[in-house]
């Protein structure tokens, strides 16, 4: 099974640079003017997940609540350490999750859209 997340934005080059730029993910594919609609495909290659940024005239209508979040699990303390003094050096400043288990397991930042993605080391 192949998985994506898709959200509608109008951010989408400060998007590209949050989640590529700085939190290291590949450009999958790209695509213009596809029905009106512009996009990008986000993730790793050689995984069957990815997120899709799309922009068009019309502006999208959601809100971003503190209990909506992505979160990126790292292989490495190292790899932890590393992206957020990376995110930390480009502006970047952490914000408290309101889920208690992520202030214990992890550190929330706030992505161009003023949604939340949650940086956390896997468990072994």
């Amino acid at each position: 099974m192949k998985f994506r997340v898709a959200r509608h934005t109008d951010n989408l080059k400060p998007i590209i640079t949050f989640y590529c730029d700085l939190l290291g993910l590949d450009v999958l594919g790209e695509f213009t003017n596809h029905n009106k609609y512009d996009g990008i495909f986000i993730g790793k290659e050689g995984l069957n997940r990815h997120l899709e940024f799309t922009t068009s005239e019309e502006s999208p209508k959601h809100q971003a609540d503190k209990d909506d979040f992505l979160v990126f699990y790292l292989d490495t303390k190292e790899e932890y350490i590393f992206l957020k003094q990376r995110l930390n050096n480009n502006g970047l400043s952490s914000v408290q999750s309101k889920n208690p288990y992520w202030k214990d397991n992890g550190t929330t930042y706030i992505d161009p859209d003023g949604f939340r993605i949650v940086i956390s080391m896997m468990k072994k």
